[in-house]
C-alpha cells in the first residue's frame, strides 16, 4: 500500500472510529439520561406517563392538558463510583516483510490495568412551562438533556486506544400542544428539536514498524499518537400521547420518535511517525446515526385519598442504533456496525400523601442496558441497573417542592471490542476489561402554580 493510499483509508478508519463514540459516552441505558421529573425520580419513574402536569412533558405530551399555568425548573446531580479494570487487551501487528509475507505479532499493551472514576459526575437540568388557551387547550414548552455524559481515561490508561475523553452534550426543545377532549380522554402531540455535540479522543499505537518484529517489543503511550473530534447539529423529531381517566384509575399512552441525527465536525489526527505518518490528518467530517424511539404504558391507581400506586414500561426502540455512517473528504465513506437491541425498562412505585400539601414517595426501576457484549467498549462502559428511589413533594402557597434520591446498582458488564485501527489490517486493536460501578442521583425541583 502506497503512503498516500495508507494516509486516505487510514484517515478514513479514524475518523469513523472516533465518531463511533459520539452516541455512546454513558454508563447505563447507553447515553440516554432518564432523569428528566424530580417528582418521577422518586418513584423511579414509576406512572409519569400517566401523570398531570409539565413535569411528565417529557413522557406524555398529553400531561399537560386540562391543566392550569404551570412553570417548573429542576436540577438532577449523579454521583457515579466506576471502575474499569485490563482483563487482557493487546494490539496485534500484521506487517508485510519481503520475501516472507505477512507476519503478525501480538503483544500486551503496557499502561495502567485498572481505571477508577471512569464516568465523570455531573448535573442535568430540565425546564418547563404550560399554558391554558381557553377551556380545552393547553401548549407548553420544555427543555431537557436526554442525552449527557463524560468518559475519560488518561494517556497512560490500558483503554487508550479506545477512548480518552467521550463528552457528549445534548439539548432538546420542544413546542407542545394539548386537548381535553371529553371528560375522560386527553390527547397531545409536539415537534422536537434536538441539538448535539461532542468531543471525542483516543491515542493510537505509533511504533516503528521493524521494531514489532522483535518479542521483546513493548506497547508504550511515550510512542502514541492522538486523534480528536469535535462535533455538533441539529435535528428534528415528534412526539404524541394520550391520557384517559376511568374513576381511581389513569392510563397514560405515547410515543416519541427516533431522530436521525448528522453531526458536522472537524477531525485531528497527530503524532504519527515512519510508515504512518501519512494517516496525520486534519479535515472536515460527517456522521449520521440516529437515537432510538420511546413507547410508554403507563398507569396510577388511587386506593384511596392518601394512597396511589404507579406503574409504567417502556419500549426503547435502540434498534434504530445500528450503525454510524460517516462521509471524510471528497469521496470517502464508512460503516461502524453498532446492532443495539431493543430493550424494555419498567418501574412501580407510590405515592402517599401524608397531610394536603407533603406526600413521599419511593419506587424501584429496572434499566437494562441495549448494548450487545460482543461490542461493548471503553467509551461506553454500561451495564444493566436496578433503581432503587424515595422522594418528598410540599406544597407551601402557590408553590410545589420536590426532592428525590435514587440509587443505582450498576451489575458487572465485559467490554470486548476488535477494532483494525487504520481499517487496513496493519494494527488490530483488541480491547479485553470488565467494567462495573455504583451511583447516587439527586434531584431537586420547585413547581410554580401561577
Amino acid at each position: 500500500m502506497t503512503p498516500r493510499n495508507f494516509a486516505r483509508v487510514g484517515g478514513i478508519a479514524l475518523t469513523t472510529a472516533l465518531l463511533a463514540g459520539v452516541a455512546a459516552p454513558a454508563m447505563a441505558g447507553s447515553f440516554y439520561v432518564q432523569e428528566q421529573s424530580t417528582r418521577a425520580q422518586g418513584r423511579a419513574n414509576a406512572g409519569v406517563g400517566a401523570d398531570k402536569g409539565v413535569q411528565s412533558l417529557w413522557w406524555n405530551p398529553a400531561a399537560i392538558a386540562g391543566t392550569q399555568r404551570e412553570l417548573y425548573v429542576g436540577m438532577h446531580g449523579l454521583v457515579l463510583d466506576s471502575d474499569v479494570d485490563n482483563t487482557g487487551s493487546t494490539l496485534t501487528y500484521n506487517v508485510p516483510v519481503a520475501g516472507v509475507g505477512v507476519v503478525s505479532r501480538t503483544y500486551p499493551v503496557n499502561g495502567d490495568p485498572h481505571v477508577h472514576e471512569v464516568v465523570e459526575s455531573g448535573i442535568v437540568p430540565n425546564f418547563a412551562v404550560s399554558m391554558p388557551i381557553g377551556d380545552r387547550f393547553n401548549v407548553g414548552l420544555a427543555v431537557q438533556a436526554p442525552y449527557n455524559f463524560t468518559t475519560k481515561y488518561e494517556p497512560t490508561d490500558f483503554a487508550r486506544y479506545d477512548a480518552l475523553t467521550s463528552e457528549l452534550r445534548s439539548a432538546n426543545v420542544s413546542l407542545v400542544a394539548a386537548m381535553t377532549v371529553t371528560d375522560w380522554l386527553d390527547i397531545g402531540a409536539g415537534f422536537d428539536a434536538q441539538f448535539a455535540k461532542a468531543t471525542l479522543s483516543s491515542a493510537l499505537p505509533n511504533a516503528p514498524i521493524p521494531a514489532v518484529l522483535s518479542p521483546a517489543y513493548v506497547v508504550s503511550p511515550s510512542t502514541d499518537g492522538r486523534n480528536q473530534l469535535e462535533g455538533d447539529g441539529w435535528n428534528y423529531g415528534w412526539n404524541a400521547g394520550a391520557q384517559m381517566h376511568f374513576g381511581k384509575l389513569d392510563l397514560g399512552l405515547s410515543y416519541r420518535s427516533k431522530i436521525e441525527h448528522e453531526l458536522d465536525g472537524t477531525v485531528n489526527i497527530s503524532g504519527l511517525t515512519g510508515v504512518l505518518a501519512p494517516a496525520n490528518v486534519s479535515a472536515d467530517g460527517t456522521a449520521s446515526f440516529t437515537t432510538p424511539w420511546f413507547a410508554t404504558v403507563s398507569a396510577r391507581y388511587a386506593v384511596n385519598d392518601r394512597l396511589t400506586l404507579n406503574a409504567q414500561v417502556n419500549q426503547i426502540g435502540w434498534s434504530e442504533f445500528d450503525a454510524i455512517r460517516v462521509a471524510y473528504g471528497a469521496t470517502g465513506s464508512s460503516t461502524i456496525v453498532q446492532d443495539y437491541d431493543d430493550v424494555t425498562t419498567g418501574a412501580i412505585g407510590f405515592d402517599y400523601k401524608i397531610d394536603p400539601t407533603m406526600t413521599v414517595r419511593a419506587g424501584l426501576g429496572y434499566d437494562p442496558t441495549p448494548t450487545p457484549d460482543d461490542h461493548r467498549t471503553a467509551r461506553i462502559p454500561d451495564g444493566d441497573r436496578w433503581l432503587y428511589a424515595a422522594g418528598l413533594s410540599k406544597t407551601i402557597g402557590s408553590m410545589t417542592f420536590d426532592g428525590a434520591v435514587t440509587y443505582i446498582d450498576i451489575d458487572t458488564a465485559t467490554i470486548n471490542d476488535t477494532r483494525d485501527l487504520y481499517n487496513n489490517g496493519l494494527v488490530v486493536s483488541n480491547l479485553r476489561g470488565e467494567a462495573k460501578g455504583s451511583g447516587v442521583g439527586f434531584s431537586l425541583g420547585a413547581t410554580w402554580n401561577f
